[in-house]
């Protein structure tokens, strides 16, 4: 969460504001009726949420759901991996900017360090994650010049790094298009020192195109928002901490659920409720942003996750 974001006070969420771990679990068990088996807790840093790890037992038990993420930024994993594993958590993504620590510290808002977080991958791999991913936002001139020292020393790893265009998202984060690189010159750069080719065959619905390096040392990842939209593949929604819904990353509005269900919305109701407004959503803005105003407003990225 951006320090200004909080105006100096410091002032959080009250615990009785957040979704329980049952409401939680409702809304997991309504998606999965709709066709939902794939589910990533996120945050703001989740590991710092108390009973995570029993939430992940919660979520992991249902039947439908196949494949289930965390995003964090590694540095609680040494105390919580293992029981993560144990209780069900499928993968993990680890945010990860930059191996130069002063870059990674003003990155990150000058919290944690690059060897916690390089503590926290140590204890996911001997926990058993074998295969994480390692999320990069690139920013021109702040740690694109540090992106080649990331991918060696990840090649060979089992991990794959995913290189992300700098977004727009929130309304804190300072973006201007000329801090964006766009993933095809950074794809330009590792293919002449690591040559890579296409993976074939990629999901429709993944936001990264994959590519693997001919030497057989891994893959690599692009997520292209800014320059390469998919809009049109998108099938991503989100619910924010407090119970609200959105269909887009870049939604200025959301549909509040929490206290609808705390006023006796069941789970057939739910249900319906998820329907109408998937079926009504028209989220384009990453095929219009060009198009848009500047100061047109966002969700923040703390209150959702990526």
């Amino acid at each position: 969460m951006p320090e200004e974001s909080l105006h100096g006070r410091g002032v959080f969420l009250p615990s009785h504001h957040l979704l329980s771990d049952g409401e939680i679990e409702l809304m997991v068990r309504v998606f999965n009726s709709l066709g939902v088996h794939k589910v990533r807790l996120t945050g703001g840093e989740p590991l710092l949420r108390p009973g995570f790890v029993e939430l992940v037992s919660r979520i992991s038990a249902i039947d439908g759901i196949t494949d289930l993420a965390l995003t964090t930024n590694g540095v609680l994993l040494p105390r919580y991996a293992a029981a993560l594993k144990k209780a069900g958590l499928s993968r993990i993504t680890v945010s990860l900017d930059s191996l130069d620590e002063t870059i990674f510290r003003k990155m990150a808002g000058g919290r944690g360090t690059v060897s916690e977080v390089m503590n926290g991958i140590k204890a996911a791999e001997e926990a058993g994650f074998e295969h994480l991913k390692i999320n990069t936002v690139v920013q021109r001139n702040v740690n694109d010049h540090t992106v080649n020292d990331l991918v060696a020393h990840f090649r060979n790893s089992g991990h794959t790094i995913r290189l992300i265009e700098f977004m727009d998202v929130g309304n804190v984060n300072h973006w201007d298009r000329e801090l964006v690189v766009p993933n095809a010159e950074l794809l330009k750069a590792i293919h002449q020192r690591w040559p890579l080719r296409p993976v074939a065959k990629q999901p429709v619905g993944e936001t990264a195109r994959r590519y693997a390096f001919t030497d057989g040392a891994g893959e690599i990842g692009f997520i292209s928002s800014i320059t390469e939209p998919f809009c049109g593949d998108c099938s991503r929604a989100r619910v924010t901490a407090d119970g609200v819904f959105y269909s887009c990353l870049f939604s200025a509005r959301g549909t509040e659920l929490r206290d609808k269900i705390r006023n006796g919305l069941d789970a057939e109701a739910l249900t319906e409720v998820l329907r109408d407004l998937w079926r009504k959503r028209a989220d384009r803005y990453s095929e219009l942003r060009n198009q848009l105003p500047r100061t047109q407003p966002h969700v923040e990225m703390y209150r959702m996750g990526g």
